[in-house]
């Protein structure tokens, strides 16, 4: 009996416990800041009247100390203190990587050379 109750007094992972710091998973879309990261989680909730899943996203900006998250990448954040204005989660760790960096990391350069190109050429100059 003494057992019975002491499983019924451990709580589970996934439930809120006061002190414990609340924890997010999402996917990384910008890395472009020095240690931040910005990372888009998708909540799904039954809609209260309708029934039908809708998901949720809302960004997240989180502190990165050893910028090593990169897009694509599916994280993991904790809540902390506040950084900064904006920031108030910090990366603990890296559930998946992506495969595909390489790729984004050269479409980001295709990208740049052709705004670099077209910066020196206005409409109606160069009569």
């Amino acid at each position: 009996m003494a057992e019975a109750a002491a499983k019924k007094s451990a709580t589970p992972q996934s439930e809120h416990v006061p002190g414990r710091r609340k924890e997010v998973v999402g996917e990384v879309v910008s890395n472009r800041m020095a240690k931040t990261i910005v990372v888009l989680v998708t909540r799904k909730k039954a809609h209260p009247f309708y029934l039908r899943v809708v998901a949720r996203n809302k960004k997240f900006y989180a502190h990165d100390e050893k910028n090593e998250a990169h897009v694509g990448d599916v994280v993991r954040l904790e809540e902390t203190r506040p950084l900064s204005k904006l920031k108030r989660w910090k990366l603990k760790d890296i559930v998946r990587k992506t495969t595909l960096v390489p790729e984004i990391a050269l479409e980001r350069d295709d990208k740049g050379q052709a705004k670099s190109q077209s910066k020196g050429l206005g409409k109606g100059k160069g009569k």
